[in-house]
């Protein structure tokens, strides 16, 4: 997941706010992965200040239980290392939640699928990766082992009505 919708400018990137916007999208996403009955019961989150604010809002929608692994490492991750973080997650994780920056958000997101992808949600996604958009991938591997097309592509949600 990309986080919401953030202020164009701030003292420093890193403490960047969520707008009003923001805040309703990712809370949209929320209801949005409730709805789809998949809540994340682990998530990794940027230590950014809009990520974070993402982050409590999609909590608010999805009534999610988990405690967000909050994470410098999700600042600053490309692609690669996005996929080693994910790595660490537990074995029993059976949802787990990316809540980070683009371009890393959107090419992780190509990064993981197999290449056989939903048509639809391969579409949508690849006309870009908004704020708050969210890839819904099944992962066939154990976390450990996560790597390049062991993904698939099952869903892409962007909400429209948050504007």
């Amino acid at each position: 997941m990309r986080h919401g919708k953030a202020e164009a400018f701030g003292r420093e990137d890193h403490q960047r706010r969520l707008t009003e916007k923001g805040r309703r999208e990712s809370t949209a996403a929320g209801k949005w992965l409730a709805a789809q009955g998949i809540v994340p019961n682990e998530a990794y989150v940027s230590s950014a200040t809009r990520t974070r604010q993402t982050w409590e809002a999609l909590v608010a929608g999805s009534g999610t239980p988990a405690e967000a692994r909050v994470e410098d490492a999700v600042y600053s991750a490309d692609a690669d290392s996005a996929l080693d973080v994910l790595r660490g997650a537990p074995a029993d994780a059976e949802v787990v939640l990316y809540v980070g920056h683009n371009p890393t958000a959107a090419s992780l997101a190509h990064l993981l699928d197999d290449g056989d992808p939903d048509p639809e949600s391969f579409r949508a996604m690849s006309a870009g990766f908004p704020t708050a958009a969210i890839a819904v991938l099944e992962i066939s591997v154990p976390w450990a082992e996560l790597d390049v097309a062991t993904g698939h592509l099952a869903a892409f949600h962007v909400d429209q009505g948050a504007g």
